[in-house]
């Protein structure tokens, strides 16, 4: 891309694409939870295409707002010290522009759901607009972004159903510890940086016993994501594929090793595939 464009990119994380699937994968989840039993059609396609959209617009706009409030911070963490805004490479003024532009673009996609899915969508922005103070607040910033980045989800499921239940709230919350235990993987890199800036996370918080309470959060994720498809009629068959997505997400649990922060990093990045494993469950269910 040409150079000027480039600190916007990076603004916006499209140097690192996988929290744009993080981000787009609960709401894949939702709409393939809507079609079990009834299967899928060029309509889920669709919809899905418009939610792939607004997670990459929703997701670079959080980045950017996240780097605006935490551009002092940045500068004293070896790994952040050159995001644009902490490096200088991108303006303070630049950055709100670059904010609009891209919550533009979620709007326009926002406009193309139904009424009650738009209420929904809308309460999502307390919970972005809170989350970058979460860590000077709290020792559990990473079950916040649970609640964001899941949030399609609701959004999804309501979108293709009009309703909201018990299976999209099921799903919904199997999201949430699903993302408090890869983004506390994900915090394990800058653990001894955190401390010294007084950054509070979940893996300072849990350190001690890091792999029981990764169990214990990857755990509750499968069984609600299990309690959703069966709430919404899955057949027992759903198990098998069921099987494969859960094996692959607590294989990642032995694979953690805090001491190894870029090894911590591809377990993270690993979770773009777990999630797609439920996804394809769902939509196996969404036709047996």
């Amino acid at each position: 891309m040409p150079t000027r464009i480039r600190p916007f990119l990076r603004l916006a994380r499209y140097d690192r694409p996988a929290g744009f699937w993080l981000l787009a994968i609960p709401c894949f989840q939702g709409v393939a939870l809507a079609a079990v039993g009834n299967g899928l059609g060029w309509n889920d396609a669709y919809f899905a295409l418009l939610f792939l959209i607004g997670a990459v617009a929703m997701r670079g706009a959080g980045c950017t707002y996240n780097d605006i409030v935490d551009r002092d911070l940045d500068r004293q963490v070896a790994r952040t010290r050159d995001r644009p805004l902490a490096a200088g490479t991108v303006t303070l003024r630049a950055a709100w522009l670059f904010i609009l532009a891209q919550c533009f673009v979620g709007f326009v996609v926002l406009l193309q759901l139904p009424p009650l899915a738009i209420g929904i969508a809308l309460g999502s922005l307390v919970l972005v607009a809170a989350y970058p103070f979460m860590k000077r607040i709290t020792w559990w910033p990473q079950a916040w972004l649970g609640l964001t980045f899941n949030w399609g989800a609701l959004v999804a499921y309501t979108a293709m159903t009009g309703r909201i239940d018990a299976a999209g709230i099921a799903l919904y919350a199997s999201g949430f510890f699903w993302t408090l235990g890869y983004d506390t993987i994900y915090a394990c890199q800058d653990m001894e940086d955190d401390a010294l800036v007084g950054v509070r996370s979940t893996a300072r918080a849990l350190q001690s016993n890091l792999h029981l309470w990764l169990w214990g959060f990857y755990g509750a994720s499968a069984a609600l994501a299990g309690l959703a498809a069966l709430l919404a009629g899955a057949s027992p068959w759903f198990v098998v594929p069921f099987a494969l997505y859960a094996w692959h997400l607590f294989d990642q649990i032995r694979h953690v090793d805090p001491a190894f922060g870029n090894q911590c990093l591809a377990v993270f990045k690993a979770n773009q595939l777990t999630g797609l494993l439920l996804v394809l469950a769902l939509a196996v269910a969404a036709f047996i």
